[in-house]
């Protein structure tokens, strides 16, 4: 008798190899085999048949913040992986700050697993956070299993959570490269951000002005002049000025270890449609022109840029206030990336395929998660099922995550997830949840 427990077969599977119909066996949480489409079920396995519905790997979406332990009225576990599992992604790495304690230490670090444990819906693992004065912290984080660390250029926006002078950057930088452990950067130079003109108030334009690209640029600079000088891996979160890419390029050219990520609000939203005193729409850096975000489009289609996450990063509704000065700087958008990035991808000529390898193929690489990723046999068997010609009208009372504000709020999005699977098991069809069955990651696992 086959050890074969489920098949699932569609006429539309992504595969390593491209898309093709197909019958994916799985066992003990494991892709056995992706077989052609009319291969014999085995006696015993069950068979789900997702007609035309295609087959693609979770998505792995490594920049997220979860808040929780401490800020959980901002989000929490639990909210958030049913938020992401509702829309095709099955792993997630958190980020270190705005929870409380920040995942600075193991002892900190522990604290978040253990609330962690009992509420993912999905996989869930963890990134460390570099500051001024926990050097001496990193090597134990690393060993402890996180994937890396993320640091602050300028002002992170919490005060427990300080940022990195060029110094300090240098100091953190050179302790991870010993263990050839990866830093990720918010990359913004805080003397450019203090020199542009602070308005304050409703207007978009007023806002942007005072996230200028030029802070991008000179830190992402800085940053990649460190990388090379001590032959560290360094990752760019979040990038949105499309005049850092010609730099970028360049030092990945030169054999710097360099990899970049952009965000789906980068790719879909434009500073010319933000209304004024619509916060939803405030992140930093800022959502920028059209003309930019063609550029970006461009650097993902020829691998400058690696990958596409959320940056979800929510806040109670209160926070997002008409002042764009004030107001809690963060989109949410883990439960609709997938549609929100396919949709603008299909229409500027781009293939699932694609979404696929910026989505969930990359991010899993980037976080050295060698289990994830893909549909070939020895993978977990993690899937999201679309139906990818099905449009849906974002309306935020649909939405899993706590605090249900969107800057997607009324826009037509391609893209229908009808079911997502957490190694061998649907954890969400049509909006009907189990209970949670994710995992706690560790950089080794």
């Amino acid at each position: 008798m086959s050890d074969v427990e489920l098949v699932l077969r569609s006429t539309r599977v992504i595969t390593p190899e491209g898309t093709r119909a197909a019958s994916v066996a799985v066992s003990a949480g494991k892709i056995t085999a992706v077989q052609p489409y009319d291969a014999e079920v085995p006696a015993g396995a069950r068979l789900t048949d997702l007609g035309d519905d295609v087959l693609l790997p979770g998505l792995v979406d490594t920049h997220v913040h979860v808040n929780d332990p401490g800020r959980t009225e901002w989000e929490g576990f639990w909210t958030a992986t049913r938020a992401a599992a509702a829309g095709g992604i099955t792993t997630l790495v958190d980020m270190p700050l705005n929870s409380l304690p920040p995942t600075t230490t193991v002892e900190n670090l522990r604290t978040k697993q253990k609330v962690a444990a009992d509420k993912a819906h999905i996989d869930v693992g963890f990134w460390g956070g570099a500051l001024p004065d926990n050097v001496r912290d990193l090597r134990p984080l690393h060993d402890a299993g996180v994937f890396g660390f993320k640091a602050f250029l300028s002002p992170s926006g919490v005060d427990e959570f300080p940022h990195l002078d060029q110094e300090q950057l240098a100091r953190s930088l050179a302790g991870i490269a010993s263990f050839d452990g990866l830093l990720i950067v918010h990359a913004e130079d805080p003397h450019h951000l203090s020199a542009a003109p602070q308005h304050g108030g409703p207007k978009y334009a007023d806002f942007l002005a005072s996230r200028p690209r030029d802070a991008e640029d000179t830190a992402i600079a800085q940053l990649i002049a460190q990388a090379k000088r001590l032959d560290a891996r360094v990752h760019v979160l979040h990038l949105s000025s499309s005049d850092a890419l010609p730099l970028i390029a360049e030092a990945k050219a030169e054999g710097v270890r360099l990899t970049v990520e952009t965000c789906p609000h980068y790719l879909t939203l434009i500073a010319e449609e933000v209304p004024d005193g619509a916060s939803e729409f405030k992140c930093c850096p800022p959502i920028r022109e059209a003309a930019n975000q063609d550029l970006l489009w461009q650097a993902l289609a020829d691998g400058t840029i690696d990958c596409v996450v959320t940056d979800h990063s929510p806040s109670t509704a209160d926070l997002k206030t008409d002042d764009f000065a004030t107001a809690w700087g963060g989109i949410s958008g883990l439960q609709l990336s997938l549609a929100a990035v396919w949709t603008e991808a299909r229409g500027r000529g781009h293939s699932l395929e694609d979404v696929v390898r910026w989505m969930s193929e990359r991010t899993a690489q980037l976080a050295g998660l060698g289990q994830k990723g893909a549909i070939e046999a020895g993978r977990d068997a993690d899937f999201a099922v679309l139906a990818p010609d099905e449009t849906f009208t974002v309306d935020p009372a649909a939405l899993q995550h706590r605090n249900r504000v969107t800057a997607y709020a009324g826009k037509t999005l391609y893209g229908v997830v009808k079911s997502t699977w957490l190694r061998g098991e649907r954890i969400v069809a049509d909006g009907e949840f189990t209970e949670p069955k994710g995992h706690l990651l560790t950089r080794t696992s």
